[in-house]
């Protein structure tokens, strides 16, 4: 296993059997060149599980790839679950690889908004309850392919979510004022240019396309949020809760636009 939880949660395609290449499904769009079903190894995967065209997926018309994230899930099923033994070397193992991966990568993000929930110190009166949450969602990925290929990760998701809304209560409250609930709202296209959204709740609003343009989203709870093709240039995420790399990659930005730590300013972005 890697050396901390953090890395843990970050994919590491040199130690995973290029399962996101082969077990999930994908249709020709915008986002995909071609069709491609589930168990099928996509044709740009090579023989040692890497991406023929990782440095061009873009261009190549594979943007729908570089906005997925397993958060760790694929070299842990790779190395862990599975032995170290790949798809190709015991066919045999294919199909139920291919089943438990998407249990591991649900399990694995909630791994990842429990580990930044512990890491703020203003939710320390949540503290002893998201450690055990932890722990628990720990030990079931820890479980034998039978037993996450069974596993219904509704409830353990059910389980995990009013701490993590507790979190954000607690964070959202420290940014002044009376913080918008713009929960689950349609928010497609709209002009938000310049949004005072600083400790807002956008748990899965749908932003697609929105002009966030110097947009104030700090302590934004960014939960589930859809950005896809939102203009966050010059928007302010400092502090944004729960905000992944892959809301990033789907969005547009510019060299002003503020991220929180420990994130990369996505290449397709303007400089």
């Amino acid at each position: 296993m890697p050396e901390t939880r953090e890395a843990a949660l970050r994919g590491d395609c040199a130690n995973c059997f290029g399962l996101c290449c082969v077990a999930l499904p994908f249709a020709k769009s915008a986002d995909f060149a071609v069709n491609k079903s589930s168990g099928d190894p996509c044709r740009n995967l090579q023989e040692d599980f890497r991406c023929g065209i990782h440095t061009r997926l873009r261009p190549s018309g594979f943007q729908g790839c570089t906005v997925y994230d397993c958060f760790g899930a694929g070299q842990h099923v790779s190395q862990v679950t599975f032995g170290g033994v790949s798809w190709r070397e015991a066919p045999g193992t294919a199909r139920q690889m291919y089943e438990v991966f998407p249990v591991v990568r649900q399990l694995h993000e909630l791994l990842r908004y429990l580990t930044e929930a512990l890491a703020l110190p203003t939710a320390r009166p949540v503290h002893a309850d998201l450690r055990a949450a932890l722990a628990r969602v720990e030990a079931l990925t820890r479980g034998t392919p039978d037993e996450l290929e069974k596993l219904d990760v509704g409830p353990v998701r059910a389980g995990v979510n009013p701490l993590l809304l507790r979190t954000s209560e607690l964070v959202r409250a420290t940014a002044g004022g009376k913080p918008k609930s713009r929960r689950g709202a349609d928010l497609i296209g709209k002009r938000l240019r310049g949004a005072r959204l600083r400790g807002a709740d956008l748990r899965g609003a749908l932003l697609i396309a929105a002009d966030l343009t110097d947009a104030d989203l700090s302590l934004a709870d960014l939960i589930g949020a859809d950005l896809r093709d939102a203009d966050l240039s010059g928007a302010d995420l400092t502090g944004a809760l729960f905000l992944t790399q892959p809301q990033l990659n789907s969005a547009r930005g510019n060299a002003a636009t503020r991220l929180p730590d420990g994130f990369d300013r996505p290449a397709h972005w303007q400089a």
